[in-house]
């Protein structure tokens, strides 16, 4: 898949991945519909942090999860 390029279905998968990864709870905590163009490259920065990683620790998590909620309320 070829994440280069901003598109709602990058969007979602990104996401979707990033809540996998983490075993969110809360799967409606981020909605690809709730970013804009500009939050893109951000997204994609923590998608590929996140899937780089086997392991989270509590803190880390915290911290992803802050930052996704920013972009979200951005």
């Amino acid at each position: 898949m070829n994440l280069t390029t901003n598109t709602f279905e990058n969007t979602e998968f990104m996401i979707e991945e990033i809540k996998k990864k983490l075993r969110m709870a809360s799967g409606a905590a981020l909605k690809a519909t709730q970013l804009n163009d500009e939050q893109y490259e951000e997204l994609r920065d923590i998608y590929e942090m996140v899937a780089g990683k086997n392991q989270f620790s509590i803190s880390e998590i915290e911290a992803i999860t802050t930052e996704l909620g920013r972009l979200r309320r951005g």
